[in-house]
């Protein structure tokens, strides 16, 4: 028996979320609705601009999704890398007290932890600006081929393509991992990141992917076709398998052969940072415990449904009573629990 069902790669970002006007967004210079990379000089310059948190917590997209499996009752281990300053050991423990495992070889010394600055308008559309700081640094030798080994899946997270050390990591997984035939899912994470890194998703894919993540505006984006159905399925063409996100619709479950669009939750959206991560630990948790598509898409989507119905990244609740009932359609609406 596997020691983790899911062995997760990404980045370590301290997720700091802001209340903010789409004026406010502006007046900042900040796009609103994707993930841009900045330096420390304009993460000061957009702190000095910024209200309170609402809140902060351990982050990163692959990190939300360990914790999403964890939620679940499965067991996640996840490969990152912090600074030495006061924000990397409480990472760590963060991540720890939210039951995902990690190596203790994580802190890079003299280096800054990454930090997320998050802002959610009114509408609950998440605009970040992201500094990797230690992240960046982020390469294969915080890979434990050993421990890779001891996993069902090994999850690598979209935006570490963005760094040359990051996609390093992530070759160096997959290899691990064909060679102890564990499955490999990948997450595409953000329409910005593949329409500038495709050559190298391109790669990863061709390499041999099992299992791909993405929302309808990732898959258009990586398809180049406008239709979600067209790119779904395309995209499954590719890898096999490809669980697409579709907002409130629910989610696209696509293989080689066909498709089945497994119906979302109505609620009332506050965040939606963290959704499709949370999604993926869903899905992630449902097959590595022998459920089938369907059924794991139908944990995704409630997962998702419950993080996006309150501010933060990712599933505060422990969802291991309501796996039956979630599957079987007789769970209580998401923003009750």
């Amino acid at each position: 028996m596997a020691q983790y069902d899911v062995y997760g790669i990404g980045h370590a970002l301290v997720d700091t979320q802001y209340s903010v006007t789409p004026d406010a967004l502006s007046a900042m210079g900040v796009d609103k609705g994707v993930m841009t990379l900045v330096d420390d000089t304009r993460r000061q310059e957009v702190l000095s601009s910024l209200p309170d948190p609402v809140l902060s917590a351990s982050g990163g997209s692959a990190a939300n999704t360990m914790i999403t499996v964890a939620r679940f009752g499965g067991r996640s281990f996840y490969a990152y890398q912090v600074g030495d300053d006061d924000w990397g050991p409480f990472y760590r423990q963060d991540l720890s007290d939210a039951g995902v495992d990690s190596s203790d070889r994580v802190f890079l010394p003299a280096t800054p932890t990454g930090q997320c600055l998050v802002m959610v308008t009114p509408d609950a559309d998440r605009s970040m600006n992201t500094f990797l700081g230690a992240s960046a640094q982020m390469g294969p030798g915080q890979i434990d081929e050993d421990t890779i080994a001891n996993a069902r899946f090994v999850y690598l997270e979209g935006y570490l393509l963005t760094t040359d050390e990051g996609f390093a990591a992530c070759e160096r997984a997959a290899t691990a991992a064909r060679a102890q035939d564990v499955a490999i899912s990948v997450t595409l994470s953000d329409p910005f990141v593949v329409g500038a890194f495709q050559e190298r998703f391109e790669r990863l894919l061709e390499s041999g992917v099992d299992l791909l993540f993405c929302n309808e505006d990732e898959a258009i984006a990586f398809t180049g076709l406008n239709d979600r159905s067209e790119a779904a399925s395309a995209l499954a063409a590719r890898v096999g398998r490809a669980f697409v996100t579709c907002g409130a619709d629910g989610a696209l479950v696509c293989t080689q052969t066909g498709q089945d669009l497994v119906g979302g939750h109505a609620v009332s959206a506050v965040d939606t940072t963290g959704a499709g991560d949370s999604f993926a630990g869903g899905v992630l948790y449902g097959l590595s415990h022998d459920l089938n598509p369907e059924a794991s898409a139908a944990l995704g989507n409630y997962a998702a449904a419950c993080v996006v119905s309150a501010y933060g990244p990712r599933l505060g609740q422990r969802m291991e009573e309501h796996i039956d009932a979630i599957v079987a359609g007789t769970a209580p609406p998401p923003a009750a629990l």
